[in-house]
């Protein structure tokens, strides 16, 4: 029985990225396939990979591995090297930029495009529910007129 803290440690993303370890697992080919282009290729900071990490920051996440709320997390673009430094002597992962998805939607009659971040929700191991929240700039908030949480339909 996993008590959730497992689930929540992003090396983990290291693993759920890497398309032969889950196929070593038993995973079909598209069951590995979907999980290879759903899940951002991930690593694992080390300060023997410095000099690789830095120059390609831009394309990248810095995440700490027991984060949560985007507590700890940078965006490579916009990374100072004396904070680059310390996520370095950290426990963190790297992880590929994805850009947001977007939807279009009507605000106030006007037709105009948002960011849309999916979120599934669990308890115990157990999923409860997904929510999409929509938004527009850096990050998710939920001050953007027509933004907020919108309903995800599961199929």
């Amino acid at each position: 029985r996993c008590d959730g803290r497992a689930l929540t440690d992003k090396r983990n993303l290291i693993l759920l990225s890497d398309a032969q370890t889950l196929r070593d697992w038993g995973l079909s080919e598209t069951e590995a396939g979907f999980l290879d282009r759903a899940v951002p290729k991930t690593r694992l900071v080390s300060a023997s990979d410095e000099a690789e990490l830095w120059s390609n920051r831009r394309k990248l996440f810095f995440k700490p591995v027991a984060g949560h709320g985007s507590k700890g997390v940078y965006r490579g673009e916009k990374l100072t090297r004396r904070v680059f430094e310390e996520i370095l002597k950290g426990d963190y992962i790297a992880q590929n930029f994805v850009p947001a998805g977007e939807r279009t939607l009507r605000v106030d009659g006007t037709v105009t495009t948002r960011k849309v971040d999916i979120r599934l929700y669990t308890y115990a191991g157990q999923h409860l529910l997904a929510a999409a929240r929509v938004y527009q700039g850096q990050a998710t908030n939920f001050r953007t007129p027509g933004g907020g949480f919108a309903p995800v339909f599961e199929v």
